[in-house]
């Protein structure tokens, strides 16, 4: 089920001196454990029990979430003492992070909300002159704007996200020491609606071609398909309704439910229990 905003059971917590705050219960790092990185689905935003929970509780492997919220490549990277920590795990599960919030030649994100939009580079401002960039403060809004209004042009603000986001990806997984797991956790395939920037379609941007150019890099590519795991039936709408804000609810409507953190958890199991053999 979706948790009450009011009575969210996130417990955060620090690990050593990373300033950002973990979905706990907090995990001890001088013990073994398999690192989760990712976004608000590895976090578990509005979920009782995200899939890194599940896993534990299912295979009885330590297991510690360092998934952030709207986190993108450039947070992931660049925040201190995030790569170590995956360093210092048996194996790291990846989620496949969305190519928007980097920064960029076109434009600039905030360091840790990387979904933030802080402001077009010259580059964007000559591409789209009719636009009025003050009027946007998060990234994705922006991008869906540019697309609407003009694809043609859009596709070389595409084209410079996918070539950053294979380069830092790649510089990533290189900063991680032992075997990484991507986890494509969407409701599509890297084949479908990879141009569009809408949250519905994460992770937005990032299509087969920028997956592959990864495979040398990483253990396995694991791909869940959230599509399947009977959303609709996994919302309470009625509380959704009542408790939410109208941003909220679009939020929560788009992202993947319990039931597919169920499954997400199933699909990964046989994959960590194979490699933590080896």
């Amino acid at each position: 089920m979706f948790i009450d905003p009011n009575e969210q059971s996130y417990r955060p917590c620090r690990y050593g001196g990373v300033k950002l705050e973990f979905r706990g219960p907090k995990r001890d790092l001088k013990d073994d454990y398999v690192a989760f990185l990712g976004g608000t689905e590895t976090y578990g935003k509005f979920v009782d029990a995200p899939f890194p929970q599940l896993l534990e509780e299912q295979t009885d492997i330590p297991c510690t979430n360092l998934g952030l919220p709207n986190a993108g490549v450039d947070v992931l990277l660049n925040e201190a003492g995030i790569a170590e920590m995956a360093s210092g795990a048996r194996l790291t599960i990846l989620q496949v992070p969305c190519a928007i919030g980097m920064n960029n030649k076109f434009y600039k994100v905030h360091p840790r909300r990387n979904d933030r939009f802080l402001g077009a580079r010259q580059p964007l401002k000559e591409l789209f002159p009719e636009v009025d960039f003050t009027e946007f403060s998060f990234a994705r809004h922006m991008l869906s704007n540019l697309r609407h209004v003009s694809k043609d042009r859009f596709f070389y603000v595409r084209k410079e996200l996918a070539q950053r986001w294979v380069v830092r990806m790649r510089r990533l997984l290189g900063r991680i020491e032992g075997p990484v797991v991507l986890l494509w956790f969407s409701g599509r395939t890297p084949e479908d609606h990879f141009d569009d920037p809408e949250i519905r379609f994460q992770p937005s941007l990032v299509n087969r071609a920028m997956l592959n150019v990864l495979n040398a890099d990483v253990a396995r590519l694991i791909e869940f398909d959230t599509a399947n795991s009977d959303r609709a039936d996994d919302v309470d709408t009625e509380m959704v309704d009542k408790v939410f804000s109208l941003m909220s609810k679009h939020v929560v409507r788009d992202l993947p439910g319990q039931k597919a953190h169920d499954r997400a958890a199933e699909a990964l199991i046989p994959a960590i229990e194979t490699i933590l053999k080896k």
